[in-house]
């Protein structure tokens, strides 16, 4: 899917638990099919999962963040976080940090599976975590939205061929005209789509996938909104969340900014990707 992604055998996966995690060498190690596009995952044995960067990370800050953002949020969600469990590092076959979390049975989420107030209950739970004064990070999810024109614009162009990108830079620029977030930031998950968050009993048990979690402007929690749910669910989703318009909007700009990205770079290499994008941008079509 990435220039440069890494190759990572179950072979090499089984070389480096055994020499740096020796007391796990005799666990069966399984590849585990996702359609994620940021890490390769491998179960060990029933309950663990060891996540491995395609693009690999040559410093363990951005994964020791991440685990740092589980530790600290679990306490006050009211579902099921991964629990990090070890911190890999470089070795042969494998040239960066790795991580290893607590498996969450379950299934990834559909249309209609969720409740929207449940969902909406865990948002409100991940933004109420103090910050500590923590602001934005400058690079990730969750900054001024007008950031993210030049991508969106480019595209946009790219998906000429693909989706009504006329109705869709409308939309855009009604996004980019709502006043930006007054602050102060709070803490975001800021990548709540259906492949992240896990249902079991036909309820949200767990949300997994904190590395994009960074301190921002909450608006970006607004994606699923459109990513997951359908009219109804939505107008019931934002009311429980309390948003006004302008926050309403810059969810718009997000989901628009996730979902237009992922359309044409992700149509040939990730067709569930693609698919998840098509399905979001539908949504923001809607009248």
């Amino acid at each position: 899917m990435h220039a440069g992604q890494a190759d990572i055998p179950a072979t090499t996966v089984a070389a480096l638990v055994a020499h740096q995690l020796p007391h796990w060498r005799d666990r069966p190690i399984t590849p585990v099919t996702s359609h994620g596009t940021v890490n390769a995952l491998y179960r060990l044995g029933d309950d663990i999962v060891l996540r491995f960067p395609l693009q690999p990370v040559t410093h363990p800050e951005p994964l020791r963040r991440e685990q740092d953002h589980a530790r600290r949020l679990q306490p006050h969600v009211p579902v099921a976080l991964p629990t990090p469990l070890a911190l890999g590092e470089p070795g042969e076959g494998y040239e960066g940090y790795w991580t290893a979390y607590t498996w969450i049975d379950g299934r990834t989420a559909t249309t209609h599976d969720i409740d929207p107030t449940h969902l909406a209950e865990v948002v409100r739970a991940i933004h109420r975590v103090d910050t500590k004064g923590e602001t934005w990070n400058g690079h990730s999810r969750g900054g001024p939205l007008h950031d993210q024109d030049e991508w969106v614009r480019h595209s946009l162009d790219q998906s000429r061929h693909l989706t009504d990108t006329a109705r869709l830079a409308d939309i855009w620029r009604t996004s980019l005209a709502a006043a930006a977030h007054p602050g102060p930031d709070v803490w975001i998950h800021a990548d709540l789509m259906p492949g992240n968050l896990i249902v079991r009993d036909h309820h949200l048990h767990a949300v997994i996938d904190l590395g994009a979690v960074c301190a921002g402007d909450p608006a970006v929690d607004h994606m699923p909104a459109w990513n997951l749910f359908d009219h109804a669910e939505r107008r019931t989703f934002r009311d429980a969340l309390g948003a006004d318009d302008d926050a309403w909007h810059r969810g718009r700009g997000w989901a628009l900014v996730q979902a237009i990205g992922a359309l044409w770079y992700y149509a040939d290499t990730n067709p569930v990707m693609a698919a998840t994008s098509r399905t979001t941008l539908n949504a923001l079509l809607e009248r």
